[in-house]
């Protein structure tokens, strides 16, 4: 019976520690129309499908969140903390951002409140080795309080903070900027996607980037 139960353990799966849990935070202000929001939602679809991606998800047990965020005092977990311990379950959580309705219309875009929200939900997150927030948006603040606070309390508790800047084609980068000089932790990075219909391919090799094992 011994020897039994001792073969029985070396089959039994290891269990896996989580190397990252990542937020991903999306900016679904008035400045976002609904084609825009549906390039999003099937572009984030569409990135943890990928087959690199999802390789890792699994490989690593990454924690996902996603979050939709617009003006100071809107701000939606969309779908919260879920471990990646099979392909199963990064098709599952694929489908619900395919199929996730849009959380708000007609709303300001404060991304230091948003920031702060992402921040609060590492209080119910996985023990992971990494904690990541990935914040995508297509404007500057018109609402919701100063970034340097949110941007000094992600580092205190840290966090990485990473930018997926949707810039207006023809319309240099600003948002780029501002995210960089910002929103962005020490340890961040930036990356720019030429209008809405750039974001996907822009939003895949940003994730690539944040689960791999070495950031920067």
């Amino acid at each position: 019976m011994l020897r039994l139960l001792a073969a029985l353990l070396c089959l039994a799966p290891a269990a896996r520690a989580c190397e990252t849990a990542l937020v991903l935070a999306m900016d679904v202000s008035n400045s976002v129309d609904v084609a825009e929001y549906r390039l999003q939602a099937d572009g984030l679809a569409d990135a943890l499908e990928d087959p690199e991606i999802a390789e890792i998800l699994v490989r690593d047990g990454v924690a996902l969140a996603v979050l939709q965020w617009a003006g100071a005092d809107r701000q939606q977990v969309s779908i919260g903390w879920t471990r990646m311990l099979s392909p199963a379950h990064v098709s599952a959580f694929a489908a619900q951002a395919r199929a996730m309705e849009r959380a708000f219309v007609l709303s300001d875009t404060a991304p230091a409140s948003a920031l702060h929200r992402a921040l609060d939900l590492f209080s119910t997150a996985p023990d992971c080795g990494r904690r990541v927030v990935d914040v995508s948006g297509d404007g500057t603040p018109n609402a919701g309080g100063a970034m340097g606070g949110a941007r000094r309390r992600a580092e205190r508790m840290g966090v990485t903070v990473n930018g997926l800047a949707i810039e207006a084609a023809g319309r240099g980068v600003a948002i780029t900027n501002f995210y960089a000089r910002n929103l962005v932790t020490r340890d961040g990075f930036v990356m720019t996607a030429r209008g809405h219909r750039s974001y996907p391919e822009t939003l895949r090799r940003k994730i690539l980037r944040e689960i791999s094992r070495v950031l920067g």
